[in-house]
């Protein structure tokens, strides 16, 4: 297959140029001005569309949808090609059980059955999902799997069985470890019991993301103990969806921003971030504070009131709001913590990528994971003028492919996978909303996932993703 005459934005923040890129076996073979090709050789008209590397989207909850639902139209449907799956210490793999805590009941709890990261691959490349996964190991399902009690930190005998867990995920083609220790099952852990673990991932060549213990009032205490576990480990940090949470932390991005530079002249480092002022996860009842508006995106207890806010719920039944949390759990919530100038700084910052932390289970869910990617270039690039075409191109894919080891995506370039997106810069937006958040994004005209079309305009053709193993070790 020819693509002929598109705006070719590689993925490198170099500049674009205007050109041809010639598919074959599944891989680039050339790009060039007018690529002399055989006859018979299948021309695609790119004039006035963009052609940049498959979005990759380092910080998802797919682990469960890539089975369940592999036709994957929330994210093949916003030009993502390739998704991170096991992050914020939430992984199916290995732990096999029929009721997980919160979180990791935000992934579907039926999916809990797989005992090892290799189960967990088979099942997906079994399942023919229309994109590429890339699987890190959660900290919190080693827990589960290897504890009694994860409410206190874990012994040495715990900590060797946890370490062995992730040494055969490696070996079976895991890129590395997430850690919540935000979350209850997991915010025991001490430093012995994260570096024990990190130092496994290190020795494969991994890669560390980590969910901070505290995104509020002590973000940069977390940063610190984070980077310092890796930095001792010796291996990539990832910091996840990073933000400053809540009304008393806004502005504090000058700071959080500062100290994540100087510790990245030591060490390597990197972020992920989302394109919105609303983060979503479980209801909690500490976050319930009155301040923050919050709107429900699940509930088992109460499945009718998904969508609706948090304050008028509990109006209607006459308590404050950290008792309609009680009252609707177990169940998720959009929060809206952060602040423009805030989200703004992290999401134009050179060690920034994008991740969509999308919950594909949730009723109603946050728009991200409909919208990311498109929201990037449309709303930061194009109406405000923060990112250029190239950079926001950049965020998404190259950057993406060095944090996490995979040499032959992220760039368009001969030998490289065939992994690409063709839009309409001009019209390229997200039409999801918090209000109607499952609404496909305008502007994309095709997608190849491992040089296969995988969407046509807005209708899926073939389904050629599999599990990614990293090609390198994750980069800094």
């Amino acid at each position: 297959m020819l693509l002929h005459d598109a705006l070719i934005v590689d993925g490198s923040g170099a500049p674009a140029w205007r050109g041809d890129v010639l598919l074959d076996g599944g891989r680039i073979a050339a790009l060039g001005a007018a690529l002399p090709v055989a006859a018979d050789v299948p021309r695609r008209d790119c004039a006035g569309l963009a052609l940049a590397p498959g979005f990759i989207d380092a910080h998802s909850h797919d682990d469960a949808a890539l089975i369940a639902t592999p036709a994957m139209h929330p994210k093949l449907s916003q030009g993502v090609t390739t998704v991170v799956t096991g992050n914020c210490g939430i992984s199916l793999a290995p732990l096999a059980t029929p009721d997980p805590p919160p979180p990791l009941n935000l992934l579907a709890r039926e999916q809990f059955r797989h005992a090892s990261f290799a189960a967990w691959r088979d099942a997906v490349d079994a399942a023919r999902p229309a994109v590429n996964a890339v699987g890190l190991v959660g900290h919190t399902a080693l827990r589960l799997r290897c504890m009694a009690d994860p409410g206190r930190p874990a012994t040495a005998a715990e900590r060797e069985a946890m370490a062995a867990l992730l040494d055969e995920a490696m070996r079976d083609g895991a890129a590395g470890l997430s850690s919540g220790t935000f979350y209850a099952p997991a915010a025991a852990a001490d430093g012995a019991e994260l570096l024990a673990l990190a130092r496994v991932a290190a020795r494969h060549g991994g890669v560390y993301a980590v969910h901070l213990r505290d995104e509020m009032a002590g973000v940069l205490d977390a940063i610190q103990e984070a980077a310092d576990c890796a930095h001792a480990a010796g291996l990539p940090l990832v910091i996840s969806h990073h933000k400053c949470a809540g009304r008393a932390q806004w502005g504090r991005s000058l700071q959080t921003l500062a100290l994540i530079e100087r510790l990245a002249e030591r060490q390597a480092l990197g972020l992920d971030v989302y394109p919105y002022l609303a983060g979503s996860t479980v209801l909690r009842e500490d976050l319930a504070d009155g301040l923050t508006p919050i709107r429900l995106t699940w509930s088992e207890a109460h499945p009718e009131l998904a969508g609706r806010w948090l304050a008028d719920i509990a109006r209607d039944w006459g308590c404050r709001e950290p008792e309609a949390v009680v009252r609707l759990q177990p169940g998720g919530a959009c929060y809206f913590q952060m602040c423009e100038a805030d989200v703004d700084r992290i999401l134009t910052h050179p060690l920034a990528m994008i991740g969509s932390d999308g919950l594909p289970h949730d009723r109603f869910p946050h728009p991200r994971l409909w919208g990311a990617f498109p929201r990037v270039w449309a709303h930061y690039g194009r109406e405000r003028g923060l990112l250029t075409l190239e950079q926001a191109v950049h965020k998404m894919t190259g950057l993406t492919a060095q944090r996490f080891g995979l040499r032959d995506r992220g760039l368009l370039r001969a030998g490289a996978a065939a992994d690409l997106v063709l839009f309409d810069p001009a019209r390229l937006a997200d039409r999801s909303d918090y209000g109607d958040p499952c609404v496909p994004a305008d502007g994309l005209a095709a997608v190849w996932v491992n040089g296969a079309l995988a969407l046509d305009g807005r209708t899926p053709q073939a389904r050629a993703g599999r599990v990614l193993a990293r090609t390198t070790p994750a980069a800094g």
